[in-house]
């Protein structure tokens, strides 16, 4: 997997490339990375004139030019006269074109699945919700990925990325063999959250990323120096096993969805899903015992990672998720609890995105995988 490198060395990196990344590569490779590394100082910091590039990439100006040429002609950058900045030649500035490509991302539970199609921007122009079970996963995304491709006929799509938690390789095999578009690309859910956040959600704060995702299960993913955290064998983030709060009770059987759906109502569970805001003492009782048993594993993030920010995402409407911070804020300072108060815990808000940004993440990864630079770049 090609991820884009952030965060705070980013400006030297970008500003002070040296030759020896370029050690053992083949030219061709040389000139693809450097393609890369200009479509992604437009994306990134665009409009740019080929001096501005020149300062974000370290690269020449006749290879500039060449670059330039290569991607305009492939109908990914566009060019203008910059106003007022005179009749030189610098006075030329490339944007990025979002319509010169389109990527179509699919999010995977066990019951229901969400497909988006965007543009090269990250904005999104169709979605989709849809039912799954086990046995049908693959003619289900089939289905719903070849309508989409149908509804949008013409689009440049170039790819189509699956953010799953236990996608599998048979199946991955079996989508590819009967979709139209290339091979697909697959990351974990909290991975593929990460990535929208990071590329087109807000500016990696200082001190790293760290999301939340609710859902049937609770799971959290890292992102450090703008690259995620997967730890051995991708086991990082699985906090959802975790014992906690002061009964000492596994984390998913609290937080989860199953713990949700016996407190409330079948409709009020199919409402609050559906993105609608009911409120009722139910829903007030699992915030409460949520927050309780949640405050333990942010804590251990704190400590031991200290990200500059934890974001909670998932399903559930923006308002609920607010309130659960709200209710974990409550909770640190209950002494009743636990006997010390925590002195410091990284700030936290709602993840950017519906249902945490896993589709556009995993709509994302044709892109950071063909189009944007690798991590080294």
């Amino acid at each position: 997997m090609r991820y884009l490198r952030s965060g705070p060395r980013r400006q030297a990196e970008e500003t002070a490339v040296t030759r020896s990344k370029t050690i053992g590569l083949r030219s061709g490779e040389i000139a693809d990375r450097n393609i890369r590394v200009i479509l992604e100082a437009i994306r990134r910091h665009g409009p740019l004139t080929r001096t501005e590039l020149g300062r974000h990439s370290g690269l020449t100006g006749p290879g500039i030019t060449n670059i330039l040429r290569r991607l305009s002609d492939g109908g990914l950058v566009t060019s203008h006269r910059r106003n007022g900045a005179g009749n030189s030649a610098t006075a030329t500035e490339f944007a990025l074109r979002p319509d010169g490509a389109f990527s179509i991302g699919i999010r995977v539970r066990q019951s229901r699945g969400e497909a988006v199609l965007i543009d090269l921007s990250g904005q999104v122009h169709d979605r989709e919700y849809f039912p799954l079970t086990p046995t049908t996963r693959v003619p289900s995304i089939l289905s719903v990925t070849e309508n989409m491709i149908g509804r949008h006929a013409g689009l440049p799509i170039i790819g189509l990325g699956i953010g799953s938690n236990d996608w599998t390789a048979a199946e991955s095999d079996e989508l590819d063999q009967a979709s139209t578009l290339p091979t697909s690309h697959v990351e974990n859910e909290c991975t593929a959250s990460l990535l929208a956040e990071r590329t087109i959600g807000a500016p990696a704060p200082e001190g790293g990323l760290a999301m939340i995702i609710i859902d049937e299960d609770v799971q959290a993913g890292f992102l450090v120096r703008g690259i995620p955290y997967s730890g051995v064998h991708g086991r990082a983030g699985s906090i959802g096993e975790m014992l906690t709060g002061p009964d000492n009770i596994r984390l998913n059987t609290v937080v989860g969805f199953g713990a949700l759906r016996t407190l409330v109502s079948e409709d009020e569970f199919g409402r609050l899903i559906a993105g609608e805001e009911p409120s009722s003492p139910q829903l007030t009782q699992w915030i409460r015992d949520a927050a309780s048993h949640l405050l333990d594993p942010i804590i251990a993030m704190a400590g031991f990672i200290a990200p500059g920010v934890i974001m909670i995402g998932g399903d559930l409407p923006r308002s609920v998720i607010e309130a659960l911070i709200h209710q974990l804020s409550v909770e640190r300072r209950d002494t009743s609890k636990r006997p010390f108060l925590t002195p410091w815990i990284s700030p936290m808000k709602p993840a950017s995105f519906s249902g945490g940004g896993v589709a556009l993440g995993a709509a994302l990864l044709p892109f950071l995988n063909t189009l944007l630079p690798p991590v080294s770049a």
